[in-house]
């Protein structure tokens, strides 16, 4: 086990991210189609009537906005970086962003090949291709197929921070944020009860310690405890040192 890049917590072998922390980022993944559609749905609309003053008598005093353009931008296209340090707003669009980061990724991921005399080389990928096309929803789909192996890379914290950033402002528009579901049990590392699943991950996560579960691990300490509680009850509706024989 190695310490997470992200958090406080281990990772596995190998990895530079902790379960709970690369759940995160398939979630936002999973999130980032749908916060542009609603983008595009709700917020691609006209914003202002046509201004009804005149100068002069004749043209308008000012033109109508008929979007929002921070919206606009999020949805255009454009280029991003993704190297830390270099200059970033916040209003890259989202594609880009996406894009660059497939880019960055794929760059680290070798790829075979051979000349024309059958010499056999290995090199960087020359770009990411999504399968899905270049969309938004086609670059999600690329990086969450390769997320597995961006695990392994030191950039997975970056990656984590942009994409975390980018989600972050997309809310604060839309505010809009999956839906949060606290589950009976409690936490089997801190006994708080504070395990929560949320839309678009896969894992549960304690939010007063960071214990990440599986569901498969969690339905099975659930019914531990449960079998737990149960097991009480019945000692202390038939206790043994009153049972009359």
């Amino acid at each position: 086990m190695t310490a997470c890049a992200i958090c406080p917590q281990t990772a596995p072998d190998g990895q530079h991210a902790c379960p709970r922390c690369a759940d995160v980022l398939r979630g936002w993944l999973a999130e980032l189609p749908q916060q542009a559609r609603l983008l595009a749905s709700e917020f691609l609309t006209p914003s202002a009537q046509a201004a009804q003053g005149r100068i002069g008598g004749t043209g308008r005093a000012t033109a109508p906005v008929p979007v929002d353009l921070r919206v606009l931008t999020l949805l255009g296209p454009g280029r991003h970086d993704p190297v830390p340090g270099t200059d970033d707003d916040g209003t890259a669009p989202i594609a880009a962003v996406l894009a660059a980061w497939a880019g960055h990724i794929a760059y680290h991921h070798p790829a075979a090949y051979r000349d024309p005399h059958g010499t056999a080389y290995t090199r960087p990928c020359e770009q990411a291709i999504p399968h899905h096309g270049p969309t938004i929803t086609g670059w999600c789909a690329w990086l969450t197929a390769y997320l597995p192996y961006a695990l392994g890379l030191p950039l997975v914290a970056d990656l984590h921070r942009g994409l975390g950033d980018l989600i972050h402002h997309i809310r604060s528009l839309t505010h809009a944020t999956p839906h949060r579901h606290p589950k009976t049990a409690p936490c089997p590392s801190c006994d708080s009860f504070a395990l929560v699943a949320v839309d678009g991950r896969w894992g549960i996560t304690c939010t007063a310690c960071g214990c990440h579960l599986e569901p498969l691990e969690y339905e099975e300490h659930a019914a531990a405890v449960l079998h737990a509680h149960q097991a009480r009850q019945a000692a202390e509706t038939f206790p043994l040192d009153k049972i009359v024989t």
